[in-house]
């Protein structure tokens, strides 16, 4: 395991719910921007909201980033197609 390390990437993306997730949001770019295909822990907020999550990934490109129901809860959203903004602040592993 290696030490967190600091990200900083905002984006807005609509919740999708068709996928090995039931509320999930694909973040754009990210396997260039992890440098990797594989599972990565991150932490950030959801509309301004903290969470602990691991990016999960596709098999098709972006990773997903599956949305516990306490985060739906908490932000208030949870229909796919109601965009959420999301702070990447680190990586875990």
């Amino acid at each position: 395991m290696s030490s967190p390390t600091d990200l900083d990437v905002t984006f807005t993306a609509p919740i999708e719910k068709d996928g090995a997730f039931p509320t999930y949001l694909v973040v754009p770019g990210s396997a260039e921007l992890l440098g990797t295909r594989r599972a990565v822990k991150v932490t950030g907020t959801a509309d301004g909201h903290a969470f602990a999550a691991t990016l999960m990934p596709s098999g098709i490109g972006p990773h997903w980033l599956p949305l516990r129901a306490a985060i739906c809860s908490a932000i208030g959203k949870s229909r796919a197609g109601e965009e959420v903004t999301v702070h990447l602040e680190q990586r875990l592993s």
